[in-house]
């Protein structure tokens, strides 16, 4: 759990740059150069007792303390929801469909919050949600030296778009002390803003500082990344993604005169098919043997054969994924660059073998039900139709040739 709360507080700090800097930063930078000393008449006849720079910060300690203790307050009430939802009967255990769900569907949002951030078209936030900021900062403006701790402690209910990223991870954590603690790590990531060095950072250029939030976008998207991963769900998810961009691959070219935007996006996915593959395998290691390649030969013979076919499938895709840039086509040449990626072709027939064995557990399942062979003739039957668009006479039987683009032209 380290990695997460490092990129928590990485998030907290980049997010401070786009958001603390220019909402929240001037009431902490108040508080530090604010001086009791101000209030004494200029003609006392008590001369004025030596300053103590300790008292300065001391405000503005409050401040942050109440508001780390503020979040932590909210990110444990966030972790206790999602506890109580995954607590009893078939809900509950790490494989649990609605523990995967959460777990999946936070990773997704958190990934299209990542993009909104790093496209500057700001985190998605309700129109309400600006006037309420509004309206509490002017709020704690006027009485911002009355009490710091306790407007600490309301500082968590501000809204803010990184801040509910760091709720939204809060939750999924399913958990209330490590929702706490997230939230707490969130917080301290925006330390350096909000004690009183907004004064000094304002002097970064606005392009500047509108970098560094996009990088937080990136961080964010980390998160999401990360959370998606640790779920084993996406052994499956990752595994018939990569299958599934392969034969939008393998039908662009010959579909090109029929579905034009799927030429268009051949290249990228390809490359998509080959990321996945790439993240298939690295889960499946991950979850599924813990590293231990040796736990290979407990598994029955058809798991085996799945297992090696799959490996191979990932090495027959790894010089096309490298080679899918123009460069590449000039260095290589046309000819030598085809013959590169018609393994390809051979690899998408390995994965196609290697998700019949093992998939789902489909004819590797010890008891063969509907489900897998339902599985097992919709891949099949899907992998006829992608050989058929693939093939001149199929089009010339239903007397469509001129709509066909020929595979050789590939390119």
């Amino acid at each position: 759990m380290t990695i997460d709360y490092w990129l928590i507080v990485s998030l907290g700090f980049l997010g401070s740059f786009g958001h603390c800097l220019g909402m929240c930063g001037p009431l902490s930078t108040a508080l530090l150069l604010s001086d009791s000393r101000d209030s004494q008449p200029l003609n006392s006849v008590n001369p004025p007792n030596p300053p103590n720079p300790l008292s300065k910060f001391l405000p503005v300690f409050l401040l942050n303390l109440g508001r780390l203790i503020s979040y932590g307050l909210v990110g444990g009430l966030m972790g206790s929801v999602g506890s109580v939802l995954v607590t009893g009967g078939a809900w509950v255990g790490l494989g649990s469909p609605l523990r995967q769900g959460i777990a999946i569907g936070t990773g997704l949002l958190l990934i299209a919050f990542g993009l909104s951030a790093i496209d500057d078209r700001g985190l998605p936030s309700h129109p309400l949600a600006a006037k309420l900021h509004e309206q509490i900062n002017r709020w704690m403006g006027r009485w911002v030296m009355a009490s710091p701790l306790v407007l600490g402690l309301l500082w968590g209910l501000m809204p803010c778009g990184f801040l509910y990223v760091a709720q939204l991870k809060a939750a999924e954590t399913l958990n209330p002390t490590s929702g706490a603690m997230t939230m707490v790590a969130f917080g301290l990531g925006t330390l350096p803003m909000m004690m009183g060095l907004g004064a000094f950072i304002s002097q970064v250029s606005h392009d500047r500082r509108s970098q560094l939030f996009r990088m937080g976008g990136m961080v964010t998207i980390a998160i999401g990344g990360v959370t998606l991963f640790r779920s084993s769900e996406m052994v499956d998810f990752t595994g018939h993604g990569a299958i599934a961009c392969w034969m939008l691959t393998l039908v662009a070219r010959p579909m090109a005169k029929v579905v034009p935007l799927l030429l268009v996006y051949r290249r990228g996915l390809g490359v998509s098919a080959g990321l996945l593959a790439i993240m298939h395998v690295v889960h499946m290691l991950s979850h599924g043997l813990d590293w231990n390649l040796g736990a290979v030969t407990f598994l029955s013979r058809s798991h085996q054969w799945g297992f090696g076919l799959g490996l191979v499938a990932l090495l027959l895709v790894l010089p096309p994924l490298f080679t899918s840039f123009d460069r590449a086509v000039r260095v290589l040449g046309v000819q030598q660059w085809r013959k590169i990626h018609q393994l390809g072709l051979w690899g998408f027939v390995l994965a196609l073998m290697h998700t019949l064995l093992l998939g789902s557990n489909y004819l590797g399942n010890p008891e063969l039900t509907p489900r897998q062979w339902n599985h097992t003739l919709l891949l099949l039957l899907t992998t006829v139709i992608i050989l058929a668009i693939r093939s001149q006479r199929v089009w010339q039987w239903f007397g469509q040739e001129a709509r066909y683009t020929g595979v050789q032209t590939d390119r």
